[in-house]
């Protein structure tokens, strides 16, 4: 069976051997672990207390209690030894004196050191000076892998270098915690009748261990992985003689009320990316680096774990970016492989915290473990919840909006922990325990939208997510998706208005997300949810961020539902809308060339959205210059949605509003003056004023006007009319703001105000280069009417130089017989 294997790996020229049978490895004593870990159960079934459990396992409990143990401590070699930091019982000492005591606390003790410490030059200057500075303890907190034991270590051996006495105690639980104390005590004096007082419970332990820090000068003392704040008490205290550094994920907790904390987050680029290189140099570029340390978010534990990875390969060589693609599949299962495997010996003995810790596929279920135990499983719940969204900051009101079906929708195995009602009951205390954890941190959005209140959000790395998801067994899936797909259906806005511009920004990661987990089961709300997003990002005018959300959204419903399912034409139709509001005309209309074949195979020629695709279409061959051929396709929508939906239907409006600009432009004057007033008071009478496509109807006829020899003052009346309705609508920064502005400048024009035409064109022009960009064709045409606005206001010489780098590109787009075209060619000859 080996041989063969190992044939098959070698002939395949993949590692799948070693990602195989370390992770069957690793799946079977985690099992045991847990098992171990949560049962914690005597025979009789009672319930082991956690202190007496921990002690047991360590050999810390006689066996026979009767018996009398020494207090004595054992020489104090100075190894890294797991077993007595995490409770690995099957590499425990003896009962006996050495189970007493911490075997050294004059070295720190990290799992799995970087190869050289890298970053957090600021957060170990300011630690290592707080040695000089006695006063409240230090905390360094952060989430698990971010490197708080390293740092702690580093500042250790800076302190020790300036010839302090730095000690290191294990704070994991009580048991290591006093054990680690009492060691301290003996290295500073302590007697051994103080100590076995201390440990008969005749002496207070913390007091005596205080008695000789207080007696000793310039001393720092470590209390690394503090993550239950409560074994604390007694013992954490002010110190005048030396310093005290305790690390933890707990980023709030009543015993820090007294004390200076100090977070650490992600180490910032370039020194994530030489962690990895320190492992595997020449494995790709700096930039390769630079993409896999953000792939990883720039966690400490990802990135040594990869690196180690790379640099244990025995079988091939990756490059880094190998590495990264080998991820995007195997994710933490690949992440692990990097870990450190146990000695021969231990193999199938439950898996010590220590060597979870170091696993990305473990090391935050510890903390979410812990919780359950505490009587909170519904921070798991919460935490799978969010799993199904992004990295991405998530407004805080996305959790507490419509919950009818909240993660409790369906039915599963464990649905009695996740109830609507008994789930929404402990979220708060859920969430706030996350928080105090450090895996989910908050923050206030700082970029509000103009006139809109900072937004509270919350934070999850992106890690986490991806390995708290990965967990979520496969039953269980659908009622997770199912209540985030509903939540955030809920939290985005119900139409579009400029006040929740950043909090629709804000969700649009979140709806990326939910498309890319989506299988089968959601599908069909999970696309209609990207569907209506990309709609109202449309309207934001963020055409790029609706062509991506779009897409997916469509690339998603074929895979999983077909190419003609109604869910992914409607997606399809959108993104060919979208690719022409971004100015990629040709794709568009091939876009919805298709859409509209497939609709009217599947839903009939005058079915709605076969209309509604019909009238897309036109705009865009109107934008390419196929003005007859526009015509024909808005008078085929228009005349099929009469019949279909009425005369007065938003959409039959829609699409009567929109061929008001093709009449215009393409000379027809008697019909536009005809249907103007008439479609401008049918969308007042049904829509309102306010309605966008009343605001369609004013700025299309605004337009046409124009072309015809109504008197200047209408000119500028209709266009002013059109250019509040927009502003009302959308704000200032908008792209069919400045579209209205170049129609307005042009009537002022008209008018003979030509300096003001010509500041409100310069607005335009700029509006467009930056909301649009420099090359996209509605601001190419901008510049080129820009350069008729110079010419009007005196300024031959600008306006040619604008004429003479923009008109040859306007040709290409929109064809030398458009309208615009033909007058700016004219006007470059008497230049």
């Amino acid at each position: 069976m080996d041989a063969a294997l190992t044939a098959v790996a070698v002939t395949a020229g993949t590692t799948l051997i070693t990602l195989t049978v370390t992770a069957l490895w690793q799946r079977a004593r985690t099992g045991v672990a847990a098992i171990t870990e949560r049962m914690r159960r005597e025979p009789d079934g009672r319930s082991i207390p956690p202190d007496s459990a921990s002690a047991a396992r360590e050999g810390l409990l006689p066996v026979n209690p009767g018996q009398h143990q020494s207090p004595l401590p054992a020489a104090h070699p100075a190894l890294r030894d797991h077993s007595h930091a995490f409770g690995d019982h099957n590499a425990g000492p003896a009962v006996g004196e050495a189970g007493w005591w911490q075997e050294s606390v004059r070295t720190p003790r990290v799992e799995s050191p970087p190869r050289i410490f890298r970053g957090r030059e600021e957060q170990l200057a300011e630690l290592t000076a707080a040695v000089h500075l006695p006063g409240p303890p230090h905390v360094l907190h952060g989430m698990g892998g971010s490197g708080k034991t390293a740092l702690a270590a580093e500042v250790f051996r800076a302190v020790e270098a300036e010839g302090l006495t730095a000690l290191w105690v294990v704070a994991a639980d009580r048991t290591d915690l006093r054990r680690g104390m009492l060691t301290a005590a003996a290295e500073l004096g302590a007697d051994e009748e103080e100590l076995r007082g201390a440990q008969e419970g005749r002496l207070a332990a913390a007091d005596l261990v205080w008695k000789y820090l207080s007696r000793a000068e310039g001393w720092f003392l470590v209390l690394d992985k503090a993550d239950n704040p409560e074994t604390l008490d007694g013992w954490l205290r002010p110190t005048t003689t030396g310093a005290i550094l305790v690390t933890t994920r707990r980023a709030r907790a009543p015993q820090w009320q007294q004390t200076i904390l100090h977070r650490l987050d992600v180490l910032p680029a370039e020194d994530a990316a030489r962690i990895i290189t320190d492992f595997a140099p020449g494995r790709g570029t700096s930039q390769d680096a630079l993409d896999l340390a953000n792939r990883l978010g720039r966690l400490p534990l990802a990135l040594r774990l990869a690196g180690s990875y790379l640099e244990r390969q025995a079988l091939e060589t990756w490059s880094l970016n190998d590495y990264r693609a080998r991820f995007e599949h195997d994710g933490t299962v690949l992440a692990d492989q990097g870990a450190e495997l146990p000695p021969a010996e231990d193999v199938g003995a439950p898996i010590a915290e220590g060597e979870l810790r170091q696993r990305l596929s473990w090391t935050w279920q510890i903390t979410l473990d812990a919780l359950s135990a505490r009587g909170l499983p519904e921070a798991t719940t919460l935490m799978r919840l969010l799993s199904c969204w992004s990295q991405a900051p998530l407004p805080r009101a996305t959790l507490s909006g419509d919950r009818a079906r909240g993660p409790g929708a369906g039915t599963g195995p464990r649905a009695q922990t996740a109830t609507d009602d008994e789930f929404w009951r402990k979220a708060e205390p859920a969430l706030r325990a996350l928080i105090d954890n450090s895996l989910v941190s908050t923050h206030i959005d700082a970029e509000p939208s103009a006139g809109a209140a900072p937004t509270p959000c919350l934070q999850v790395h992106g890690l986490v997510l991806e390995s708290v998801h990965t967990s979520i067994e496969a039953i269980e899936r659908p009622r997770y998706m199912g209540a985030a797909v509903h939540l955030l259906d809920a939290a985005l806005p119900a139409g579009f208005s400029p006040a929740d511009v950043r909090r629709l920004r804000l969700l649009l990661p979140h709806t990326a997300a939910l498309l890319r987990h989506t299988d089968a089961s959601t599908v069909g709300p999970a696309v209609a949810l990207g569907v209506r997003a990309a709609q109202l990002v449309c309207e934001a005018g963020d055409y790029r961020a609706a062509v991506e959300l779009a897409t997916l959204a469509g690339e998603k419903s074929e895979r999983l539902q077909g190419p003609g399912d109604p869910a992914t034409l409607a997606a399809r139709h959108h993104h060919g809308d979208f690719l022409r509001r971004l100015g990629a005309y040709p794709e568009a209309e091939g876009i919805l060339r298709r859409v509209h074949a497939r609709r009217s195979d599947t839903l009939g020629a005058r079915h709605r959205d076969t209309l509604e695709t019909a009238a897309a279409l036109s705009i865009t061959l109107y934008l390419m210059g196929h003005a007859e051929e526009s015509l024909d396709w808005i008078r085929r929508a228009i005349d099929g949605q009469r019949r279909t939906l009425g005369n007065d239907h938003v959409e039959t409006l829609r699409s009567r509003a929109y061929a008001l600009e093709l009449l215009a432009h393409s000379g027809r004057t008697r019909t536009f003056l005809r249907d103007g007033p008439a479609t401008i008071a049918d969308a007042e009478r049904s829509l309102g004023t306010d309605h966008v496509v009343t605001a369609v109807a004013y700025s299309n006829y605004a337009y046409g006007l124009l072309r015809t020899d109504a008197s200047a003052e209408a000119k500028v009346a209709a266009a002013r009319r059109a250019l509040r309705a927009r502003v009302r609508l959308y704000g200032e920064g908008h792209p069919t703001v400045h579209s209205a502005q170049l129609v307005l400048s042009w009537a002022q024009s008209l008018a003979g105000e030509y300096e003001s035409a010509l500041a409100l064109m310069r607005d335009a022009v700029d509006g467009r280069e930056r909301l649009l960009g420099t090359s996209h064709p509605l601001t190419i045409k901008a510049r080129v009417l820009y350069a008729e606005r110079l010419a009007e206001a005196g300024r031959p010489e600008e306006a040619e130089q604008l004429l003479r780098d923009n008109l040859p590109q306007a040709e290409t787009i929109y064809g030398s017989h458009d309208l615009d075209v033909l007058r700016a060619t004219e006007l470059q000859r008497h230049l």
